[in-house]
């Protein structure tokens, strides 16, 4: 596959496009994510405009430098977004993703690519810290942390060129993640809605809820059954909280 084009074409994927719709979604991957770990929920919300990040160092990306943090991420990412077709937007992320997507709404918070809701899964708040060091385990260390998430199949990661091709950009994820300090009492005026696995080794519930300290609108929980990656055995209610968020911005925006 040619590798594509502008920077825009590099960094959003749009597995169905939708150019008259009146909504969109914006999924922003986990540490080590690709685009198409989002391919399901494309499918799934016809309606809407459903945009998919591809970061730098995976797939058809693989030979482009890594990103180093989160700020390097947002810097790179806001200004596309910003110019967009602007429509009513929700952003929903996890894990990694989680963060990003609540970093770039308020490198955004001032402009007309402001996302009117957040939907962030499987993280902790920004406000919480664990010290973690997993990006500098040795790669047997890094692949039985990514065995204990459950997050990778299990014949990929005994693929020995698929897991030297990912390991790299899994590495300098973690690195991204684990390095982040948010800046205190931070907050967006978009509501936040939460989703997490009630056996996550990565986020308690109560490391969950803290997000209510990041938005000064509506916040609400929902726990599933599982763990870090509960989403690929709650696949229909996960679809089912985003298209009611969906629904909600887009009736929204309509009344205005």
């Amino acid at each position: 596959m040619p590798m594509p084009g502008t920077d825009a074409e590099r960094w959003l994927r749009r597995f169905r496009p939708n150019a008259s719709a009146r909504v969109r979604l914006v999924c922003f991957p986990h540490a080590g994510g690709s685009a198409s770990f989002y391919h399901p929920v494309a499918m799934a919300h016809a309606a809407a405009d459903v945009v998919v990040l591809q970061y730098p160092g995976r797939q058809d990306r693989r030979h482009e430098p890594l990103v180093r943090s989160v700020a390097e991420y947002v810097a790179r990412i806001g200004p596309i977004l910003e110019r967009e077709r602007p429509v009513p937007t929700v952003y929903f992320g996890h894990s990694m993703g989680a963060v990003l997507a609540f970093e770039t709404a308020l490198a955004l918070a001032d402009t007309p690519a402001a996302p009117r809701a957040i939907v962030a899964s499987g993280r902790r708040a920004p406000a919480t810290h664990r010290n973690e060091r997993v990006h500098l385990r040795d790669d047997e260390g890094l692949l039985d942390e990514l065995r204990k998430l459950n997050g990778t199949q299990a014949d990929l990661l005994g693929d020995e060129e698929i897991v030297r091709m990912a390991l790299p950009a899994v590495r300098s994820d973690y690195r991204v993640i684990e390095t982040y300090q948010a800046v205190p009492d931070s907050t967006v005026d978009c509501p936040i809605t939460v989703l997490v696995g009630d056996d996550d080794p990565k986020t308690t519930v109560a490391e969950a809820d803290r997000w209510r300290e990041h938005s000064t609108a509506a916040f609400r929980l929902r726990t599933f059954p599982g763990g870090h990656f509960y989403l690929a055995e709650q696949q229909a209610e996960v679809n089912a909280e985003l298209a009611a968020t969906l629904s909600a911005v887009s009736k929204s925006a309509a009344t205005r």
